[in-house]
Parts: structure tokens; C-alpha cells; sequence
């Protein structure tokens, strides 16, 4: 019997084999690579769904009832989910890196004088976004590396706050009201247009803070006359709350990391990538070809590529971390923000101008620019959880007339390939049960959101994500919790049934092996989305790794020692063993001026002799300003740049089994 499923795992070893041999050794950003491995992988694929119409749907008789009915269900699931596939090793088959095209036209375009520079608005709508958040976009965005007189920073008030109004004016940023708040975000930045005149328009969301060398980076690809927008990606300086409530901070990236990393420069290889709002630029005669920013979705961003594409203008995108943001800081705010993403996108579908109906568009443009991924991930999804405890309940099979040499020879290499492929591309974003358990936390609450869109794509209106102070609204998620509870006992009984021979209801034979093993990776996801339920307090104001000298003068004397951890109230340093403090000491840093600051805690560190105080302030006027531009302008990063397995396997361990204190976020 070992020798026959060695025999049917053979296309499973080709799969490996090839991989191993061959694309782990080639470099994963060349597009004869992706072309090559993406074409393995979707051979793969075919095989497999050859096999499940010929061999396990059409043999059945539709006299058998609902195992039929089933069945057909399954497979047209199955169907969508490759559609998805599909659409994904396309994109994901080129790759652009666009760094050395953007070095050799900075070269060129920066050699003009700064008079002949183009001017530059930048557009900072907010609605609600507390002092706090606004205050590092607003001071980052005058700090920009660009000839002041041609930079002008309009703050796009939809609130209509007189005590904004001041911090602008004190700041030397425009401030810009209006009557009302017709369309939402859109509306604002249409409104913005009317009172600016600058030839390039970036724009930044309100809890965004753009690096200073920003526009030198992307204005560049102006110099191309079709090139209407440049999209860069979202980076955070915040845990999200997937990070922090698995208690994964600093070890696992961030959500949105695979899109931005990855698929965002894939796309724009296929000159299908698009605005995705914060943190872009605008050729303004670009958005008065289009009539202004779209108003007919709550994407106005992507909105804004189609229409710009109707009229031949591309989005091109650089891939290099140029900004700073929030990210949603609860699970409120996470859904907030995903449910707005998935209505636009659906909403699109329904447009005159959107990629069904929309003009000037090709059959390829109008595909890639489908909301395929938001229509078919969370029914996809589902049904995976919802198999196994279907058929060790009710003894209804997935599949028929299927043997375990069946499931080796055809669905493990189909597994197998989709994993090593996602390895090989993204090696620092994705790991098979953690990522999936991601995908089952959202699953709950985002397709109820996709089926209200189909119905109703316009039935709710824009909602602002909720950031900054007064938005420590943790709350534990029991709607999702409890549907993971009820799939984790469904499931958990499922199998305890049919290990009781009196209960069984599945034959006793190979494929209850099969449906053992699936359960039980089914739980284990389950298990670790619904740790995601339970949110964690996270600080308003997070600090940044930091490497580099400082100084502490008090009693008379200067110290020297290493900044360790740096943010707007309160910092780490690291002092000679011995070192004294003083109840309130001055901070000399590099590019802030020197500051008073409280030790809070001290301590020995490590077997060196070193002394870690940390510090607090409160910093006020030009020091916060230096200190905001110091943090959030460039020098920092909260980015995972590898992923620890082992970290990221004992903190999900201790989040799950271990006391509420064992797991520090550093």
C-alpha cells in the first residue's frame, strides 16, 4: 500500500522538485521566472480540475438528490476560486521594479533650475481626525525636499474646526472649508481643486505623513506626458490590529504588505495598476480631463485610474516606502475600512464608467480591473470550513468515487503548488495557516458586506475609518468569535462521532483519513482567528527602533550613550552601568533641539554593563516639529523584513495557552 501512494504522490514530487531544483534557485522579480513558475503552477491546477468534473462530478446521477445538488455546488465554488487563481498568476507572471527608472530621471528632470520645477499641491482631506493625527501629516507634508515657494499644503476640511483653522495658520498650511460634505472624500478634494492651481496634485490621507524626498522620488515619471498618476505604497508605523491582538508585533508584516509588495508592482508590469489614494500624485491636467475626482463610488481612487485610463493616461507605481501611516487601530476601524473597499469595488460593476460599461477600456483592462478577488475569497472560504463538518455529520462526501491515491496524485500537488508558489513569491508575507486564519477571521463579517453590495451597492454611505485619540474603543468581535466557536464544535464533533463506531457516519475506509486531517487544519485556523476577537490595548503613539548616539546632561554632567527606541513622548537610551540621573535631565539628539525629559524606569540590560532608561517629555512647538520630522520622515520604519517562524509559532502558543501577560510586544 506504501508503494501505491509513493505512485500517486509522483506529481507531487515533480511539483516539489521543480520548485526546489529550479525556482527557489531563480530570482523571484524577473518576468521570465514569474511567467515560467506561474505557468507550472496553473498546469497544475487544470490537471486537477479535469480530474474533479470528469472523475468526481459528472459520474453522479442527478437521481441521487442533494449529494448531486452538492456536489455541483462544490465544484462551481471550486470553479470561482480558480477564476480567482486565474486572474492572480496573470498579474503575478511579470514583475517591474521601477527604482533605476526613477534614478535616471531624477537625474534629468532635477538638473532644470528650481524655477522651471513645476508647482506642487498637496491635498490632505480630513473629516474628524483628532490634533494628534493630523498634526504629524500637516508638519510632514511642509517638511517635503522641494522649493517652498512651489509647494503649497491645503488641508481639506470637511469638519469645518475653527481650532484647525489656527494649527494651519500657525503652521503655514491652507486651510479650506466647504458649505457641506456632498460625496464624501471626493467632493472634499474637488472642492480643493477650485481654490488651488498647482500643476501636480499629491495627496495624502489625514493620518499619512509623506517622506521628504516624496516628490523627488515620483515627479520623475512625469516626464512622460500619458503618465497621469504615481501610486507609491502604504507603509505603517502602528500595529494593526491582526498583529497585535495574535501578539505578533515586530515578527509578522502587516496585511496589506502582499498587495503592495508584490502585487501592486506585478500589476503595473500589465499597465493595469491603480490609485489607491493616500499616497499618490496627480498630473492636474490629467484629473480636469476626467472632470475632476470621480463621485459616483467610495473608491473615488480606482475610479479615478479607469477614468484617467478612458482617456489615456496611465497610473504607474513605484515601489519604494515613501510614507508613513495609520493603521486601523481596533477591529472597528479594520472593517470600517475593508467593508468601504469591498462596496467600491463592488460598486464599480454598476458604473458607466466602470470596467464593464466604461469606455476606452480593452477586454484585458476591463478583467484586471474586475472585483473578482472581493466577489469569491470569502464564499471560497466558507465552503472550505463548512466541508469537513457537512460530511462527518451527515456521511454527504465532497468528492465521489474518490480513493486516497486520488487525493495524493491530484489535490496535493494543487496544494503543494499554490503554497511554494506564495513561498517563492513572497517569502516575508505568507505562511500557510497563519495567513489563512487571517483570511477566516474576515470572512464572518465581509461576505454578509458582499451580498448587501450585490443587492444594495449603494445602499450605505462613506465612512471614515476611525483613528487617533479617542478611539481606544476595544471591544471584544463576539459575532466572529461565536461563528468560529460554532464551526470549531461542529467541526470537533464531526470527528468525535466517527471515531465511535456506534456514531460513525462516514464508512470506515482511506478518505476518512482525509477528512480527519482536513478537520483538524480547519480548527487549528479557526483557533488562531478567533484569538484575532479578543483586542489587545496598543498605544496611541508607538516608538521606532533607533540606532544611534545621544546625549543626557543633568547635575553638571553630559553623558553619552545610544538612542535604542524613539517616539513623540517617550523614548529608550542605553547608558554606561553607573551612569546617575537626575529627576529631570536635557536630551540632546540629532535633528531636534535639546529637550527636558523625566527617566521613568532604568534598568540592566544583558550581561554588558549598560544601563536602559526610558524617558519621558512633552515636547512643545518647533521641538515636536523636529521630533515629528526626525521620526516620520524617512529615517524610521516599523517593517518586518523576515519572518521569525519560530517567534511567530511560540507567540501564537502563549496568546492561545499562556497567561495574558507572558507575550511583551516589545
Amino acid at each position: 500500500m506504501v508503494q501505491h501512494y509513493l505512485e500517486a504522490l509522483a506529481p507531487a514530487f515533480l511539483v516539489a522538485a521543480y520548485f526546489l531544483i529550479f525556482a527557489l534557485n531563480w530570482p523571484r522579480h524577473r518576468t521570465w521566472t514569474r511567467t515560467i513558475t506561474c505557468a507550472v503552477v496553473l498546469a497544475v491546477a487544470v490537471r486537477y480540475l479535469h480530474w474533479r468534473l470528469t472523475d468526481t462530478v459528472l459520474p453522479i446521477e442527478p437521481d441521487e438528490g442533494a449529494p448531486y445538488w452538492w456536489a455541483w455546488l462544490l465544484f462551481v465554488v471550486e470553479l470561482l476560486a480558480f477564476t480567482d487563481i486565474l486572474l492572480f498568476l496573470v498579474a503575478m507572471s511579470r514583475f517591474r521594479d521601477r527604482t533605476a527608472e526613477a534614478d535616471l530621471l531624477a537625474q534629468d528632470y532635477f538638473r532644470q533650475p528650481e524655477r522651471e520645477l513645476p508647482s506642487v499641491d498637496v491635498f490632505i482631506p480630513t473629516y474628524n481626525e483628532p490634533i494628534d493625527v493630523l498634526a504629524r501629516s500637516i508638519v510632514g507634508a511642509l517638511a517635503l525636499d522641494y522649493p517652498r515657494e512651489k509647494l503649497k499644503v491645503y488641508v481639506l476640511d470637511d469638519g469645518r474646526r475653527h481650532w484647525l483653522r489656527a494649527f494651519c495658520e500657525e503652521k503655514g498650511a491652507i486651510h479650506v472649508t466647504r458649505p457641506d460634505n456632498a460625496h464624501a472624500k471626493a467632493g472634499n478634494m474637488n472642492n480643493g481643486l477650485k481654490v488651488s492651481s498647482g500643476d501636480f496634485i499629491a495627496i495624502f490621507d489625514a493620518d499619512f505623513v509623506p517622506y521628504r524626498h516624496f516628490l523627488r522620488r515620483t515627479l520623475p515619471f512625469f516626464s512622460d506626458p500619458q503618465t497621469g498618476i504615481v501610486q507609491t505604497p502604504q507603509h505603517f508605523f502602528n500595529s494593526d490590529p491582526v498583529q497585535s491582538n495574535l501578539s505578533l508585533e515586530h515578527v509578522w508584516p502587516d496585511e496589506q504588505r502582499l498587495f503592495f509588495d508584490e502585487m501592486a508592482a506585478s500589476r503595473d508590469a500589465w499597465d493595469v495598476s491603480f490609485c489607491c489614494g493616500s499616497c499618490s500624485i496627480a498630473r492636474r491636467a490629467a484629473v480636469d480631463a476626467i472632470g475632476g475626482f470621480p463621485t459616483e463610488s467610495i473608491t473615488e481612487d480606482l475610479l479615478t485610474t479607469l477614468a484617467m485610463l478612458n482617456k489615456g493616461y496611465k497610473t504607474r507605481y513605484l515601489n519604494e516606502r515613501l510614507s508613513m501611516g495609520l493603521a486601523a487601530e481596533n477591529l472597528k476601524g479594520y472593517f470600517v475600512q475593508r467593508e468601504r473597499w469591498c462596496q467600491g469595488g463592488i460598486q464599480t460593476l454598476f458604473l458607466s464608467n466602470g470596467p464593464l460599461q466604461g469606455p476606452g477600456l480593452t477586454l484585458f483592462q476591463r478583467i484586471m480591473f474586475l472585483p473578482v478577488s472581493w466577489l469569491v475569497q470569502y464564499v471560497v472560504r466558507l465552503s472550505i470550513l463548512i466541508v469537513p463538518p457537512v460530511y462527518l455529520l451527515t456521511g454527504i462526501p465532497p468528492l465521489y468515487f474518490t480513493s486516497i491515491e486520488d487525493i495524493l496524485s491530484y489535490q496535493v500537488p494543487v496544494l503543494l503548488a499554490y503554497f511554494l508558489l506564495m513561498a517563492w513569491i513572497t517569502p516575508t508575507r505568507y505562511l500557510p495557516v497563519v495567513s489563512s486564519a487571517v483570511g477566516t477571521f474576515s470572512t464572518f463579517r465581509m461576505l454578509p458586506t458582499v451580498i448587501s453590495s450585490l443587492i444594495r451597492p449603494f445602499g450605505r454611505p462613506f465612512k471614515v475609518t476611525p483613528k487617533g485619540s479617542g478611539n481606544e474603543d476595544n471591544r471584544f468581535d463576539g459575532y466572529t468569535f461565536a461563528c468560529c466557536a460554532v464551526l470549531i464544535a461542529a467541526t470537533g464533533l464531526g470527528l468525535v462521532m466517527n471515531i465511535v463506531p456506534e456514531w460513525r457516519r462516514i464508512p470506515e475506509g482511506e478518505f476518512s483519513i482525509v477528512a480527519a486531517w482536513w478537520g483538524a487544519v480547519n480548527i487549528s485556523v479557526l483557533v488562531i482567528a478567533s484569538l484575532i476577537c479578543f483586542e489587545k490595548a496598543r498605544p496611541l503613539l508607538d516608538s521606532f527602533r533607533a540606532d544611534e548616539p545621544v546625549a543626557l546632561s543633568g547635575n553638571g554632567k553630559l553623558t553619552t550613550g545610544r538612542l535604542v527606541r524613539a517616539g513623540l513622548e517617550r523614548a529608550v537610551i542605553e547608558l554606561p552601568h553607573g551612569t546617575d540621573t537626575a529627576p529631570e535631565m536635557t536630551v540632546h539628539m540629532s535633528e531636534v533641539e535639546p529637550f527636558p525629559a523625566r527617566p521613568l524606569e532604568t534598568t540592566r540590560t544583558g550581561r554588558r554593563p549598560i544601563l536602559r532608561v526610558e524617558l519621558a517629555f512633552s515636547l512643545k512647538g518647533a521641538a515636536r516639529d523636529q521630533m515629528i520630522v526626525k521620526l516620520y520622515t524617512g529615517a524610521y520604519s516599523q517593517d518586518v523584513i523576515e519572518l521569525d517562524k519560530s517567534a511567530i509559532a511560540g507567540r501564537l502558543w502563549l496568546r492561545a495557552f499562556g497567561a495574558p501577560g507572558h507575550v511583551a510586544s516589545e
